[in-house]
């Protein structure tokens, strides 16, 4: 078996390359990706090396339909796993139009080169976040039915990222699956994202920005966890259905920045409070119990320890998140902030 796989040289999509061809020997990956701030080459060097014969990488964008139908004719996928996407929601309050370009355009490039070349499975990585958010103190948890109520332009462009793989299964008979996912955490994330922030920060015994509303809370699932639910649906999914990858575990951002702290020995004055960004969600949390039941999925690393498995990597891989530090980004966004901004 052969699959494309777009946005590979991210943390979830490099993780799983790194999980597929560890579990299945005789399959081969193709990794599209455009190698923007948060793709990166160094997260697969290894790969690379190990596996010349069954590892290739494109360079290109998915917004380029020349260059994404050139790849399917040369390297012919038996199933495109998609997680190429703009994926920040603090910078989608800067720059929305990225997000649209990328999670909506860039996906309906893939389905149209899709369907020219006959895949035979279309598998959409989205998130959580498409369902909007749910009170602090309610019991609920988002089902695959729950009505779309995105609050932010990052889950609004995954939301009619969504609606689109949809649309081209009930117009056009692509087969298609999408698996909506809670939090991710694990090695290789970028150090823009919570937990390898707060944990980088605090290794340099810098501050660790909190919003003010830290007692809001996500749900968090080991990207290796996440990686085998993909290839659970792969394997078992029905075509044209959804499935929620959840593990159940709730944790507020305090929650969070204590257990790091904790884990590292350092003092709890380094947090900080800051202004909440725009359309900051209160709480996710998923009722996975239909991948359970019928694909047989269930998360299995337990949260304390994929968590300090987790600020142990970042610990011994200072080299790795330092050179992503230093690259000369002139958006990095400034969390304390959101005061001035909102009074445009």
């Amino acid at each position: 078996m052969k699959l494309l796989v777009t946005g590979g040289a991210g943390f979830i999509g490099a993780n799983f390359i790194r999980y597929w061809l560890r579990h299945h020997s005789d399959d081969a990956i193709v990794n599209l990706d455009l190698l923007t701030y948060a793709g990166n080459l160094s997260n697969l060097t290894d790969i690379a090396t190990h596996y010349p014969k069954r590892y290739k990488f494109a360079h290109g964008d998915i917004l380029d339909s020349v260059f994404v139908e050139s790849v399917l004719k040369k390297e012919p996928p038996d199933a495109i796993v998609n997680f190429a996407a703009e994926s920040h929601n603090s910078r989608a309050i800067l720059h929305p139009r990225r997000f649209f370009e990328t999670n909506v355009i860039g996906t309906q490039v893939l389905l149209d080169a899709a369907r020219k070349s006959g895949v035979q499975r279309f598998h959409h990585i989205s998130t959580c976040e498409v369902y909007g958010e749910l009170p602090l103190d309610s019991p609920d948890a988002f089902s695959e039915n729950a009505p779309y109520r995105p609050q932010t332009p990052y889950n609004a462009s995954k939301a009619a990222a969504d609606h689109l793989v949809n649309a081209y299964f009930h117009s056009f008979g692509m087969p298609i699956t999408i698996s909506n996912c809670a939090n991710n955490y694990g090695p290789y994330q970028h150090p823009e994202k919570l937990i390898p922030l707060f944990t980088t920060n605090a290794i340099q015994n810098l501050p660790l920005t909190l919003y003010r509303s830290s007692h809001n809370r996500r749900e968090w699932l080991h990207v290796e966890d996440h990686c085998g639910a993909i290839a659970a649906v792969l394997k078992h999914g029905k075509i044209g259905e959804t499935y929620n990858v959840g593990s159940g575990v709730e944790k507020s951002i305090e929650e969070i920045s204590d257990f790091i702290l904790d884990v590292l020995n350092k003092s709890q004055e380094l947090k900080t409070y800051v202004p909440d960004r725009p359309g900051h969600d209160c709480r996710y949390l998923l009722d996975s119990e239909k991948i359970a039941r019928d694909v047989g999925w269930e998360p299995t690393i337990e949260f304390e320890d994929g968590m300090r498995e987790t600020i142990q990597w970042y610990v011994e891989n200072q080299e790795w998140w330092q050179m992503i530090q230093q690259k000369v980004d002139s958006e990095v966004v400034q969390e304390d902030k959101w005061e001035t901004f909102t009074e445009r």
